[in-house]
């Protein structure tokens, strides 16, 4: 009933070849999927603007920007795109707010354990399930988002992956995160006149026990996006610890 882009296109979107290629070319700041300003609810309800913030796969967007001039304090910005780094660097320089290192996402061993309040994602994991061994490579992000969230913090998952498609992976009881979903339409939708949903896009979206959407609930937008808010609880003693993958 609801669609996947884990077969999307022939491109290696996990590829660090493809993305400096892309942004040679494609140099104008581009956000996928949101702006800011149409995350901005969510973002003001679950990051504090004093967290320290994680913006994975952060391309060129101007996402970054907007929340450094709506408060918040510190935002790491990663990307496996080189070019894309060193664009934003020299963009930004002058902005203490906001740093940039080129980094694969899979891998993030550079930071330690617990480093980030919050960690924002807006299509990168959708990168990875386009590219090639997407379930490993969903996986080894997955690990590391979760070990670098402080308990408490949130993960927060931008994404055209409905529940089918992105629950077997974010409720994997090694991270041990909370998640609420909520479901926004794509910029410049419109709902038809006469519509009766009564449901408000900055509400919650009630989920059945196994995390996914009730059957009789009706996606306005056909093209929405998902929102995944992952708040990593605190682990029960006598858990087993995290052990990295190789």
């Amino acid at each position: 009933m609801y669609k996947d882009v884990s077969s999307c296109s022939t491109f290696n979107y996990g590829d660090a070849l493809y993305w400096d290629a892309r942004y040679v070319k494609e140099a104008a700041s581009f956000d996928w999927y949101q702006r800011y300003s149409s995350l901005r609810p969510f973002v003001r309800r679950y990051v504090p603007t004093s967290s320290r913030v994680l913006m994975i796969g952060c391309g060129n967007a101007l996402m970054s920007e907007d929340m450094v001039k709506d408060g918040y304090e510190d935002i790491m910005n990663i990307d496996i795109s080189s070019v894309a780094i060193a664009m934003m660097k020299k963009k930004y320089e002058y902005i203490p707010q906001l740093k940039y290192m080129q980094m694969d996402v899979r891998d993030m061993s550079f930071f330690p354990e617990e480093s980030f309040d919050s960690i924002i994602d807006k299509g990168t994991l959708d990168s990875l399930m386009c590219g090639n061994d997407a379930q490993i490579s969903a996986a080894q992000m997955l690990r590391e988002v979760s070990r670098l969230l402080k308990p408490g913090g949130t993960y927060m998952l931008i994404t055209y992956g409905d529940p089918t498609a992105r629950m077997v992976h974010l409720s994997q009881p090694v991270y041990n995160w909370k998640i609420v979903l909520y479901v926004i339409p794509r910029p410049g939708f419109e709902r038809r006149a006469g519509s009766s949903s009564a449901h408000s896009f900055l509400e919650p979206v009630p989920v059945t026990e196994k995390g996914l959407l009730p059957a009789d609930f009706v996606l306005e937008d056909p093209d929405c996006h998902f929102i995944y808010v992952c708040t990593k609880m605190v682990k029960p003693q006598g858990s087993i610890p995290y052990q990295p993958t190789n």
